[in-house]
């Protein structure tokens, strides 16, 4: 595992460097931003840890101990020893750190884009472009409103809210899940390694194309959606946005205030197709599959349907998402054959399960 830890400790490395140079430089605060899943980061990802350790344990002592006093202790024992070795200690630390460094960068990073990028300079940014690209795959019109006169704007759009909602959730849950639950240490290793390089090279598109997506750049082709929470967090977005840049009614700066708004490339279809193919090469749930791969696609109409993403944004997230599983399998010393698929030779167990009963 030793080209796992090199590339998990050099991404969060480089991410971290590059995040306190860009604050320095423009005079940004470093932050870890407030979400609205159980707050901050240094908050989330520990009590996540915490919740994951205990119901790992406590469902398992419960049902051993047949609720025995006496046999608890050692059903906690036995599983402390046989599952939480040094190894798995190893996992959960670099990838709940790695990932912890990882994820704010890219915040930061994200947030610091209009001031190293120019953004708000009209030459400087692609949506003229990537707008144009769109309506002409669309016979001059824009992709999200035709998808609203094909699917709706009422029930749809609650639909698609919901599911575009859970990502911020499930980000965290993912990671947590299999680096705890990997039955295979690799396979943990695999999942949070490619997690990491995915945000990285997410962050580095951003800077590349800078764009504000099709919501905030063309409003009014978006405003006749039944409001949703994707409707308040727009708002909420734009907002914060416009306080970043311009600071309060005095002009100036909001304490705590990050910009969020960055649409190529779209790292909610990368991550969402991140996981879909870790599910796919690592559980053989065949319902966990699907579950994983519908809310992929349903991602990507929803990233459409609202405005969030041009095409090209969805088409570079798909992108991103595939290298990154590629490089982080090949950093955890997964086999591929010539037609991508992996190499199962040690015949491995599958990565995400709650406990070995579940397996049987």
């Amino acid at each position: 595992m030793y080209r796992a830890y090199v590339v998990l400790v050099g991404i969060a490395a480089t991410m971290g460097t590059l995040a306190l140079v860009v604050s320095l430089r423009y005079d940004q605060p470093l932050l870890d931003p407030e979400g609205s899943f159980l707050g901050p980061s240094w908050i989330r990802l520990p009590l996540l840890l915490s919740i994951t350790v205990v119901l790992d344990l406590v469902p398992r002592m419960l049902w051993h101990s047949r609720l025995r006093r006496s046999a608890m202790l050692p059903v906690v024992r036995e599983r402390w020893r046989t599952h939480w070795t040094r190894e798995r200690g190893l996992l959960v630390f670099l990838g709940v750190v790695c990932f912890y460094v990882t994820y704010v960068s890219y915040r930061n990073l994200k947030s610091a884009l209009p001031f190293v990028r120019s953004f708000d300079n009209p030459d400087d940014m692609f949506d003229r472009e990537l707008n144009a690209v769109d309506r002409a795959l669309f016979f001059g019109h824009q992709p999200g409103p035709v998808l609203h006169d094909l699917l709706g704007t009422t029930v749809t759009a609650h639909v698609l809210s919901t599911i575009y909602l859970l990502f911020v959730a499930m980000v965290p849950l993912a990671v947590m899940a299999w680096i705890v639950w990997s039955r295979n240490l690799a396979f943990g290793y695999w999942f949070v390694t490619s997690q990491c390089l995915a945000w990285s090279i997410g962050t580095a598109t951003y800077y590349a194309l800078p764009t504000l997506g099709p919501v905030f750049h063309y409003v009014p082709g978006y405003t006749d959606l039944a409001h949703t929470g994707t409707t308040d967090l727009i708002r909420s977005l734009d907002r914060s946005r416009d306080l970043f840049l311009y600071g309060g009614y005095d002009g100036q700066g909001v304490e705590g205030i990050v910009n969020s708004v960055a649409g190529f490339a779209s790292l909610h279809c990368g991550i969402t197709l991140l996981w879909a193919l870790m599910v796919q090469y690592t559980v053989r749930s065949v319902v966990i599959k699907r579950i994983f791969w519908v809310n992929f696609g349903l991602t990507v109409i929803a990233t459409v349907y609202f405005g969030w993403h041009y095409l090209a944004d969805d088409v570079a997230g798909i992108t991103l998402a595939m290298v990154s599983f590629y490089l982080g399998g090949l950093a955890t010393g997964q086999r591929f054959d010539r037609h991508l698929r992996r190499r199962d030779d040690d015949a491995t167990a599958p990565a995400v399960v709650p406990s070995e009963d579940a397996a049987r």
